[in-house]
């Protein structure tokens, strides 16, 4: 699988297979000048992938918006080649080939969206790339399990609240639902009087049992239904449930859709509008984010290169400026101290700070790629003064405790 170049590609182009191997990515036009144009205008913007991978799912939880679903699916295209490929080898006696389980797998990244935590795990790749096999075994589980069982041994296994979901899902009213809902009701409090438990293969209920099922649900109705329902026979409730059947499968296991359908420029693949980065507070509030994480960081970084630097000093040294710093002596007081000449404590405090000023300097310079000036030189050595005053500060507080 060929990787993609830069961060227009990760979040515009989608996985073409051809014979079941990776053959070339197709880009999708609006997508590509979506993420363009998030660039053009911001690029104080990070292009680092995992930064506009937040950024898109931080928008696709805020405003559910397709276009934000879209590039992540773009995003994650390399993650659900790979689990598919590791599920294929195996599963070799499996009848799915490795372009049904990129589907697959495509299929679940709106559950992989749903479930990442930014807070917990900073990379959506790596927690997907972890997630997302984890997911299509258990699909593949349920798959296997359900295609054992007939429409009645499903409806015994089914939840309320994935009944309703597959229902919901499958545009019907609320006033179907609430019929079709009652009707399972009605049929799994009959039903499981007369069946053993375990059973996938379970027979079909007689007719006597479907007009029991239909008595009881037009003895229900008119408690459980808000709006007034005509009185259903027999065959209307077998013919809704057989129905049920068919959405809680459909639901579960939804229809694989190939991604093929993206062409290259093709304006007419996706329909939505593009938003205007350039009123987006959400990148404009991730941007400042970064910007104070970096600074945190390079804070951090300039901090424990002081630290060490001071700790790469000889012992005589360190101990002159511990004296001065910590406990406010002067040079005359140092020099009984330690029992040194007055020019030897003034030369190693001068030569200490300024070995510890040219590390500094130098990882400005190596690290930062900022071109020193003495202006810069000055503000360095007042925040090397400041340092040593706080860190012996520090250091003379916690010893004192």
């Amino acid at each position: 699988m060929r990787p993609r170049q830069d961060i227009t590609e990760l979040f515009s182009t989608f996985a073409q297979l051809d014979k079941d191997k990776f053959s070339k990515w197709l880009t999708d036009g609006k997508l590509r000048r979506s993420i363009q144009n998030c660039l053009n205008f911001s690029p104080e913007a990070s292009h680092s992938e995992n930064f506009w991978a937040i950024y898109w799912h931080r928008y696709w939880q805020t405003q559910s918006h397709h276009l934000a679903k879209m590039h992540l699916l773009a995003y994650l295209q390399e993650s659900c080649y790979w689990t598919a490929s590791k599920t294929v080898a195996k599963l070799t006696n499996s009848p799915h080939s490795l372009a049904d389980y990129f589907q697959m797998a495509n299929a679940e990244v709106e559950t992989i969206l749903k479930d990442f935590k930014a807070e917990k795990c900073s990379s959506l790749k790596a927690y997907a790339t972890i997630a997302m096999p984890s997911r299509l075994r258990d699909i593949l589980r349920q798959r296997k399990e359900a295609d054992l069982c007939t429409n009645w041994a499903l409806l015994r296994k089914v939840s309320k609240k994935l009944l309703l979901e597959a229902l919901s899902e499958a545009g019907l009213s609320p006033t179907s639902i609430a019929q079709y809902r009652l009707a399972w009701t009605c049929f799994k409090e009959l039903y499981l009087q007369k069946q053993s438990s375990g059973i996938a293969k379970l027979p079909e209920p007689s007719r006597q049992l479907w007009q029991d099922i239909a008595d009881l649900y037009n003895r229900e109705r008119f408690s459980q239904l808000t709006q007034s329902t005509e009185e259903c026979t027999s065959t209307t409730i077998e013919q809704w449930l057989i129905q049920t059947a068919f959405y809680v499968r459909a639901y579960l296991f939804p229809p694989v859709k190939s991604l093929d359908a993206f062409k290259q420029d093709d304006d007419t693949t996706i329909t939505f509008d593009l938003p205007d980065p350039s009123s987006d507070s959400l990148v404009i509030s991730m941007i400042a984010e970064e910007d104070i994480q970096n600074r945190q960081n390079q804070i951090s970084q300039m901090f424990a290169q002081l630290l060490n630097s001071l700790q790469n000093l000889d012992v005589k040294t360190q101990e002159v400026l511990k004296l001065y710093y910590q406990q406010g002596l002067t040079q005359q007081q140092i020099m009984q101290e330690l029992q040194m000449s007055q020019p030897t404590v003034s030369r190693r405090l001068v030569k200490g700070r300024e070995a510890m000023l040219a590390a500094l300097v130098h990882w400005s310079q190596s690290t930062l790629n900022i071109p020193v000036t003495s202006n810069q030189i000055k503000d360095m050595s007042v925040l090397l003064e400041e340092w040593l005053r706080n860190q012996y500060g520090e250091y003379s507080l916690i010893n004192t405790r």
